[in-house]
């Protein structure tokens, strides 16, 4: 995206990376940063360590940065899973059955109580260790699994959460973006369906289409409205296995597929928070369900890896068969998938593809095949390619018996619509899927 013709300069960031923990270094950076532009900007985090960072050394920007007010270390808040969990049982908002175990006991029972498998979170995944091997999501097949990671809860720096296991189907996987102003009050919002991924069922949108679905946006400006919050947001769900729309995460900035909610007029949610934070008047949303998001190179790598999956009406694929990837074994499958209107059909966005800007794209396109050269030498080499690990991680086992990113942009006044259609797809964390079993959905806590 550094290559955009629409973007006037780069300016690096602290060194040695964003540490929400001790945010000074990101001060003195972003001091410095203004003083360059030498007037004020608008500043949107587009990452949670990101967020989390700028919304603690606000106060002290406030003559230099036009910023979203988040009082209370709010992204913080919402970005811990703990915290998220029981928000969502305070103001009843579904979420996937969730146990914080406070032994390593605890954690066992938890593991059978929830059933297998079971999705092991910690509750604030930025203040992991580099190179500890433990990771922000990761599928838990058996009890002991849950005990030995509860026992690393000291080197992990944070709570750990034990959530049942949500199967993965076709219309199971859907998002919620929004930008607010103050109080909660939706400038721009939309839900939309996740009808690709990549890793597949299990990591960010390869292709996703803007569908108004009336239980997620409740959902999103319900939480939006009660936390006061203002600034951009993208909200993860996935349906369980009687049709419920479950909360499973809580992004405090734009996602990555955010150019998907754009109306008629091309305005999106970052576009709408630049108008409201400059001042300006925010334009009623015209239109715009129906719009179709690609990311070229996520979308062929799903379209690839899951060409064997058969199709239903309309181009979805079918559930996978008991027992595969993504689904527990008896677990009730959702209904039909359905088919947007024929007024729903709105025109394809490409991630990186724009005729105006085309330097993205190709840049895009040299390391995507750079990088497929290099596995593919290693495979004649026979070195193991990288990363099978971690789409392990994510992938349902057979059911038994019973780093940090950072990322910022800084907007001066005039810029245009005409910027990078997506934010850095290698700073996106694919998000773990969760649930499976039945059983009462309640918030554990001691």
């Amino acid at each position: 995206m550094g290559r955009s013709r629409y973007l006037r300069a780069t300016h690096p960031g602290p060194a040695g990376g964003l540490d929400p923990e001790a945010p000074e270094a990101l001060l003195e950076c972003l001091v410095g940063v203004s003083e360059r532009i030498a007037r004020p900007a608008v500043l949107v985090a587009m990452d949670d360590i990101g967020a989390i960072a700028v919304s603690r050394v606000a106060p002290m920007l406030t003559d230099r940065f036009r910023i979203p007010h988040q009082p209370d270390d709010l992204p913080a808040r919402v970005a811990d899973k703990a915290e998220l969990a029981r928000l969502c049982a305070r103001w009843d908002v579904p979420h996937p059955e969730t146990v914080v175990p406070e032994s390593g006991t605890e954690a066992a029972r938890a593991a059978w109580t929830l059933g297998l498998p079971l999705v092991a979170k910690w509750s604030r995944p930025w203040l992991l260790p580099a190179g500890s091997g433990l990771r922000s999501t990761t599928l838990v097949d058996t009890s002991a699994g849950a005990r030995e990671l509860y026992e690393r809860s000291a080197e992990a720096g944070s709570r750990l959460l034990l959530q049942r296991f949500l199967p993965a189907g076709p219309d199971t996987d859907w998002f919620f973006h929004g930008a607010f102003g103050r109080g909660g009050r939706p400038l721009l919002a939309g839900s939309g369906r996740k009808e690709l991924a990549w890793p597949v069922r299990a990591g960010l949108t390869a292709v996703g289409r803007w569908l108004a679905d009336p239980a997620v946006e409740e959902s999103g400006l319900r939480l939006a409205e009660r936390l006061g919050y203002q600034g951009i947001l993208d909200l993860d769900f996935r349906r369980d296995e009687r049709g419920a729309f479950r909360l499973v995460d809580f992004n405090p900035r734009p996602g990555a597929q955010f150019r998907l909610f754009a109306d008629d007029a091309g305005l999106d949610v970052v576009q709408a928070m630049y108008l409201d934070l400059t001042g300006q008047r925010v334009p009623e949303p015209a239109g715009g369900p129906g719009r179709v998001f690609v990311a070229e190179n996520y979308a062929l790598l799903a379209a690839v890896r899951g060409r064997a999956l058969p199709r239903r009406p309309g181009g979805t694929p079918a559930a996978p068969p008991s027992g595969g990837a993504g689904t527990a074994p008896g677990s009730a499958r959702p209904g039909p998938v359905r088919a947007p209107e024929a007024g729903e059909r709105g025109r394809v966005e490409a991630a990186w593809f724009a005729a105006d800007d085309p330097a993205p794209f190709l840049a895009m396109l040299c390391a995507f095949l750079g990088r497929g050269l290099g596995k593919g030498a290693r495979v004649l080499r026979g070195v193991p390619a990288q990363g099978r690990r971690g789409a392990r991680a994510v992938r349902a086992p057979r059911q038994r018996g019973g780093g940090r990113g950072e990322g910022l942009a800084a907007a001066g006044p005039g810029a245009g619509p005409g910027g990078p259609r997506q934010a850095p797809p290698g700073a996106v964390a694919p998000p773990g899927a969760p649930g499976a079993p039945v059983g009462p959905d309640e918030l554990v806590t001691r």
